[in-house]
C-alpha cells in the first residue's frame, strides 16, 4: 500500500481515536459503581478519596467509609464536582485546601462526623467554596463558636443542616452572613433561646426547631417565614406581633408536643393553612371571663423581657381577636389536649376547614348546628372524648355534604340523631366503635321521633364504603341492617355472641377486609364472599377452620389465639397459594400434625407473623416451637399410646435382668460378699 494511503486512513481514524483514549485509559476495575456522571463509592470501607474515577465526575457519593482527614489533594482530579457526599464517615478535619480546585462544588454532605476535633481548619477550607448552596453539618457534636466559625462567609448558602448538634443559644450573629438563606434544620439540639437569631435572615422559608427546650416564642415577627417547626419542645406560650401591618406568609405551623395553655396568638393578617397543635394542654377559658364565680381573676397577661425592660408585653386572654387570622386554615389538629367547647364563633372562623381532629380532648356534648362548620369539612373526628350526645338537625346535615371521615369511638353515646348519616350524601367511613350503641330494625329507622333508643341506621347510603362497630356490645345485628350499601370493609370485633351470617349476605359482592374477632363465631359459610381479602377469626375458640376459606381468595388471615390442633393438607394447600399474611401464634397446634406448617413454610410468599412464636405441645403435653417438630417422636395414625407403653416396659424388665444376670457371672463373689455384709453379723457373745 503507499505511504500517502496509509496517512489517509489514519487521518481519518484520529478523531474516533481522540474519543476513545479517554475511555479506554480508565482502569479495568473501578472500586466504585458509575452511573452516568456519578461515583457510587459507599459502603467500601475506604480511607481516602479513591483514585482512578473519570475526572469529569459530577457527583461523588463516599459514604459510611473510614475517612478520618480530606487531605488538600483528595479532590484535585475531579474538578467538575458540584456534589460530595461524606455522611457516617470518621471525619475529624477538612484541610484548608482540600477545596482549592473544586470552584463548581454547591452541594457538600458532612453529616454524622468529627469535625468538632478539627472545626477550625475544616471552616478555612469552608471558605474556599464560592458557590455552596447546601451544606448538610448535623451530627457532629458542634457548639455554637464552632458553628459560627465554620458558617463565616458562606453567602451563597440556601440549605443549611445543623440538627443533631449542641447548639444552646442563638442570637443575631449566629447566621448574619447567610443572606441567601431558604431552609434552615435546627431540630435536635438542646437550644433553649432564640434572640433575633433571624433577624438578617430575610429569605428564610423553612425552619426547624423540633425537639429542643424552647420555654416560649413571643413577639414572633417573621413575616417571610412560610413553614415552621416548633414541635416537641417546652413551649408555654407562642405570641406573634400583633402591631404589624405585613401579611405573614406563614403555611404551616407545628407546635405539636409541648405545654401550650393557650391558642397560640396567631398573626392578625396570614395565610395559615396547616396548624398542629396536638399534645398540648390548651384548653379555651372564655367561660371564666367576666365571670362571678371567679372575682379576682384577671382577664390579661404581662411577660416581661429580662434583658430589655421597656419591651414588655400584655396579653388579653378573652380579647375576640385572640385566635389572630385563620379564614384561611384547612387543617386544625387539637389531638390530646383537654379542650371541653369551642368558644362561640371560632368555628366560623375557619370557612376553609377541611379536617378538624379532636380525639382524645374533653368534650361532653357536640353541637353540629350551633358550630356551624363549613361545607369544606370532609374529615372530622371526635373520638375518645366524653360525648354522650350528638345535636344537629336537617339543614346543618345537608351543608356537610363533603364530609367522608366521621370517627366517633371511644366515647359514651347512647343515642345519635334520627338520619345523622344518611344526610351526609359523600360519607365513606363511619366509626362508632366502644360505644353503647345499637343497630335499628327496619321499623325504628322509619320512626322520626327523636326518643328512641340510641340506635343508628345507613340502609341505601351508596357512598357509604367503611363501618366499624368494634366493642359495641352488640348482641344482634338485623337481617336488613346493611341493605342497599357496598361496604368493602366491616370491623365487628370484640362483640361476644353476635350472630352475623345472616345479615351478612348482602354484603359478599363488595366485602373485602371483615373483623370477627372475639365474637365466639363457630362457623361460618365465607363460600360466596369472593372478593374478600382481609379476615380476622382471633380469640374465637375456633377448634377448626371453616372449609369455606379456602374458596375465598384471602391475602391476610388472623388465627391468632384459638383451639386449632391442626391445618388440614388441603385447606393449607390452597391458602399457602393465595396467603400474603398469617397471623397463628396463640393456638394449641399438635406437634405431631404440622404438615401444614411445611407447606407454609416453604410457600416463600406467605409471612408467617411471629412464626418463631407458633408453639405445639407433643405427646407428653410439652410445648415446643412448631418450627422445630420434626425431631419429636410421634405416633403413625390410628395407633395408640398404649401399645408404646406395653412395649416399653417388658423391654425395661428384660434389659434389667440381663445386666443382673452378666453382673452375677462375672462376679459371682459380690452376691455372697453382700449377704455376709448384712446378714451374718458378729455377736456380742
Amino acid at each position: 500500500m503507499p505511504v500517502h494511503g496509509l496517512t489517509r486512513i489514519l487521518l481519518c481514524l484520529l478523531p474516533m481515536w481522540r474519543v476513545l483514549i479517554p475511555v479506554s485509559s480508565y482502569p479495568q476495575h473501578v472500586p466504585c459503581q458509575l452511573m452516568q456522571r456519578t461515583a457510587l463509592c459507599n459502603d467500601r470501607k475506604f480511607s481516602s478519596v479513591p483514585a482512578g474515577l473519570p475526572a469529569n465526575i459530577e457527583e461523588l457519593q463516599l459514604n459510611h467509609n473510614d475517612i478520618e482527614t480530606l487531605r488538600n489533594n483528595s479532590l484535585q482530579l475531579y474538578t467538575s464536582l458540584n456534589t460530595l457526599s461524606l455522611a457516617c464517615n470518621s471525619l475529624d478535619r477538612l484541610e484548608s485546601n482540600t477545596f482549592k480546585d473544586s470552584n463548581l462544588l454547591e452541594s457538600l454532605n458532612l453529616a454524622n462526623n468529627n469535625l468538632n476535633i478539627g472545626y477550625q481548619e475544616t471552616s478555612l477550607a469552608l471558605r474556599k467554596l464560592p458557590c455552596i448552596r447546601i451544606l448538610d453539618l448535623s451530627e457532629n457534636k458542634l457548639n455554637n463558636e464552632m458553628v459560627s466559625l465554620l458558617l463565616q462567609n458562606l453567602t451563597a448558602l440556601e440549605y443549611l443542616n445543623l440538627s443533631g448538634n449542641l447548639l444552646r443559644r442563638l442570637d443575631e450573629t449566629s447566621f448574619r452572613d447567610l443572606q441567601q438563606l431558604k431552609d434552615l434544620d435546627l431540630q435536635r439540639n438542646i437550644i433553649f433561646e432564640i434572640d433575633g437569631a433571624f433577624d438578617g435572615n430575610s429569605k428564610l422559608q423553612r425552619l426547624n426547631l423540633a425537639f429542643n427546650y424552647l420555654p416560649c416564642l413571643t413577639e414572633f415577627h417573621m413575616t417571610q417565614l412560610v413553614v415552621l417547626n416548633a414541635s416537641h419542645n417546652s413551649i408555654e406560650w407562642f405570641m406573634s406581633t400583633q402591631e404589624l401591618s405585613d401579611t405573614f406568609q406563614l403555611e404551616t405551623l407545628d407546635l405539636s408536643h409541648n405545654k401550650l395553655f393557650f391558642f397560640p396568638f396567631l398573626p392578625s393578617r396570614s395565610h395559615l393553612r396547616n396548624l398542629y397543635l396536638s399534645h398540648n394542654i390548651l384548653r379555651f377559658y372564655e367561660h371564666m371571663a367576666n365571670n362571678v364565680s371567679f372575682p379576682n381573676s384577671t382577664s390579661a397577661v404581662e411577660f416581661y423581657n429580662l434583658q430589655k425592660y421597656n419591651n414588655n408585653i400584655t396579653a388579653q386572654l378573652w380579647d375576640d381577636n385572640l385566635h389572630g387570622d385563620i379564614s384561611a386554615l384547612e387543617i386544625l389538629d387539637l389531638r390530646g389536649n383537654q379542650v371541653a367547647y369551642f368558644p362561640q364563633g371560632f368555628i366560623q372562623k375557619m370557612p376553609s376547614l377541611s379536617r378538624l381532629q379532636m380525639s382524645t380532648n374533653c368534650l361532653e356534648t357536640f353541637n353540629l348546628t350551633s358550630e356551624q362548620f363549613s361545607g369544606a369539612l370532609y374529615e372530622l373526628d371526635i373520638s375518645n372524648n366524653r360525648l354522650n350526645h350528638i345535636l344537629a338537625d336537617d339543614t346543618t346535615l345537608a351543608a356537610l355534604g363533603n364530609l367522608t371521615y366521621f370517627n366517633l369511638s371511644l366515647n359514651d353515646l347512647k343515642r345519635l340523631p334520627i338520619g345523622l348519616f344518611s344526610s351526609l350524601q359523600s360519607i365513606r367511613s363511619v366509626d362508632l366503635s366502644f360505644n353503647n350503641i345499637d343497630i335499628c330494625h327496619s321499623d325504628e329507622a322509619e320512626m322520626s321521633t327523636h326518643t328512641l333508643p340510641g340506635c343508628v341506621d345507613w340502609k341505601n347510603i351508596i357512598s357509604l364504603r367503611q363501618i366499624y362497630l368494634k366493642g359495641c356490645s352488640l348482641d344482634r345485628i338485623p337481617t336488613s341492617a346493611f341493605t342497599g350499601l357496598s361496604l368493602t370493609h366491616l370491623e365487628l370485633s370484640d362483640n361476644p355472641g353476635l350472630a352475623v351470617q345472616n345479615s351478612l349476605q348482602s354484603l359478599s359482592s363488595t366485602l373485602q377486609h371483615l373483623g370477627l374477632g372475639n365474637t365466639q363465631i363457630k362457623d361460618l359459610d365465607f363460600s360466596s364472599f369472593q372478593r374478600l381479602k382481609s379476615l380476622n377469626l382471633s380469640k374465637n375458640h375456633l377448634p377448626y377452620l371453616p372449609s369455606s376459606l379456602q374458596n375465598t381468595d384471602l391475602k391476610v388471615l388472623d388465627l391468632r389465639d384459638n383451639r386449632l390442633l391442626t391445618i388440614s393438607s388441603g385447606q393449607a394447600y390452597a391458602l399457602a397459594s393465595k396467603l400474603q399474611t398469617v397471623f397463628l401464634t396463640g393456638n394449641p397446634f399438635n406437634c405431631c400434625q404440622t404438615e401444614w406448617f411445611r407447606t407454609f413454610e416453604t410457600t416463600k410468599t406467605v409471612n408467617m407473623v411471629g412464626q418463631s412464636n407458633i408453639k405445639c405441645e407433643d405427646l407428653f403435653q410439652l410445648t415446643h416451637r412448631v418450627e422445630d417438630s420434626r425431631s419429636f417422636l410421634c405416633l403413625e395414625a390410628g395407633e395408640s399410646m398404649l401399645w408404646y407403653i406395653l412395649l416399653f416396659v417388658p423391654v425395661c424388665v428384660s434389659l434389667i435382668g440381663i445386666s443382673i444376670i452378666v453382673l452375677l457371672t462375672f462376679k459371682p463373689k459380690l452376691l455372697q460378699n453382700s449377704i455376709k455384709k448384712r446378714y451374718l453379723k458378729p455377736t456380742s457373745y
